[in-house]
């Protein structure tokens, strides 16, 4: 894969928020134990930090630097106002269920950190793409462990019975979301070394972005 082609799957492959970055991990872990409550904490997560991200790219870059962070975490509360209130259409039984972890998505480390150490030293069109990928890759970490905690835990999937052999309830505790991302991200880890390694045989460049 060339350097190019991986710069651009960057934040959904090689880069990936949670299993790389290690970054907003706490509502996968907490809250992330049914398919349902993913579905709202990606909507949450993907609508206010493009949105957020996408504003703050207009705001001028000879001002300080922590003046721009605190610019950004208002221009991101402010977003998190229409948000919430479509959410509470959308999902009335699953936002009191995800608690304060909702709103703490507004202050996620992509609109804080990425923001002035990434995306705003790209072009505006390579910024929207890497900013893109960067959210599914959380949507997608998400979705997954969501649905593999609520199926260990509950017997369920979207809430529906399954035929699940094996209940293990523990999964739907905090400390089971957190043994299984982290059960996750040696996977992850794993594969990249090989893909990495399987590069660097072939002569290839074998350097894997945030790795």
């Amino acid at each position: 894969m060339t350097n190019k082609k991986r710069s651009l799957l960057d934040g959904l492959v090689s880069g990936n928020t949670v299993l790389s970055g290690f970054m907003v991990i706490s509502p996968i872990i907490v809250c992330g134990n049914t398919v349902m409550n993913a579905l709202a904490l990606i909507y949450a997560f993907s609508s206010i930090t493009f949105i957020s991200v996408m504003s703050g790219s207009f705001i001028p870059k000879k001002l300080p630097y922590g003046l721009k962070i605190m610019i950004y975490a208002i221009i991101a509360s402010i977003v998190y106002i229409p948000v919430r209130a479509a959410a509470e259409e959308f999902f009335p039984d699953i936002i009191p269920r995800i608690g304060i972890y909702f709103m703490l998505i507004a202050v996620n480390s992509l609109i804080t950190v990425q923001t002035e150490a990434k995306f705003y030293r790209m072009t505006k069109g390579k910024m929207t793409l890497s900013l893109i990928l960067h959210i599914l890759g959380f949507d997608a970490v998400m979705l997954i462990i969501a649905a593999v905690r609520e199926i260990l835990a509950y017997g369920t999937f979207c809430e529906r019975l399954v035929d699940a052999d094996i209940i293990i309830s523990g999964f739907g505790e905090p400390f089971g979301g957190f043994i299984l991302l982290g059960l996750f991200c040696g996977i992850y880890r794993g594969i990249c070394n090989v893909l990495s390694h399987d590069v660097d045989v072939s002569g290839g460049d074998a350097d894997v972005s945030n790795i």
